[in-house]
């Protein structure tokens, strides 16, 4: 599953393109008034086909990073603002690898202190996660593009991106990629990701709240569980985001999920809780 929130701008950049917003939301089955609400809760796959179907339609190959290119820190959540108060830009950038299931458990980032590709740099790698999906370029250029926003963002004068590698072959011009990142572009790489100075992440967040940082970093403890640890705590997650939808049943969880019913309540069974005895706690 996704937060609503990663297709922010997406009605926008259709009608800027000429295409019916509307029409492509039916066709995958994602409610148009979900849209308007951030913390409402997407089938990743969904998402992510609605973004290659998008391109196609429209004609636009850089679809994805003029999507990247509305958005912002913000689409993150709890976690920006944990981001945004963080000490350092290394402390944000641990912070959003920490949290970012929370944004969409098929989602991940590391950080790995030595780059392959550039002498003297560290690789932020972003990887996603959509069984069933050859390709997710626009997906994949959607999410590395608001990563590198984010940290440009935060870093400010002191960002320096010396790279980016695109773990598929883009058909927009490789040109278009340079332009929007500002950096020189590596694409069918075996793991995507930025490359950017070391000393980039030594630098200082300006007008930092230590307090508030800690408040939605406890937030986020409190309210999220690691999806890796237990199915228990994924549905949980996943009920508190869909009360009083259409989603909040035993189908339409386990479809968030990417899990058949029958399959979910075995899980459940397993660590000794159901369905229904979860949603009524939630």
């Amino acid at each position: 599953m996704v937060r609503a929130s990663g297709l922010r701008g997406y009605r926008t950049l259709m009608h800027a393109l000429g295409a019916d917003a509307d029409a492509m939301l039916r066709r995958y089955r994602i409610a148009a008034e979900l849209l308007d609400d951030d913390d409402a809760l997407l089938p990743l796959r969904s998402a992510a086909l609605l973004l290659e179907s998008s391109a196609a339609t429209t004609g636009c190959a850089d679809f994805g990073l003029r999507l990247a290119q509305i958005q912002d820190i913000s689409v993150l959540g709890p976690v920006a603002i944990a981001m945004q108060n963080a000490p350092t830009v290394a402390g944000a950038i641990d912070i959003a690898s920490r949290y970012l299931f929370v944004h969409s458990p098929g989602m991940a980032l590391s950080v790995h202190a030595r780059s392959a590709l550039v002498p003297d740099a560290v690789e932020v790698r972003f990887e996603l996660s959509v069984s069933g999906l050859a390709s997710l370029r626009q997906t994949f250029d959607v999410c590395l593009g608001d990563v590198h926003r984010m940290i440009a963002l935060l870093a400010g004068p002191h960002y320096e991106l010396r790279s980016v590698a695109l773990p598929h072959a883009p058909i927009a011009p490789l040109s278009t990629y340079a332009r929007f990142y500002g950096a020189p572009v590596l694409p069918a790489q075996p793991h995507g990701g930025l490359h950017i100075a070391r000393t980039t992440f030594d630098a200082g967040l300006q007008d930092v709240n230590a307090a508030l940082r800690q408040l939605a970093e406890n937030y986020l403890a409190l309210n999220f569980n690691d999806p890796g640890q237990t199915v228990t705590g994924r549905v949980r997650q996943a009920l508190r985001r869909t009360l009083g939808t259409p989603e909040n049943s035993r189908a339409g969880i386990a479809q968030l999920l990417g899990l058949h019913p029958r399959t979910l309540q075995r899980r459940l069974d397993a660590e000794h809780t159901s369905f229904d005895a979860l949603r009524e706690e939630v």
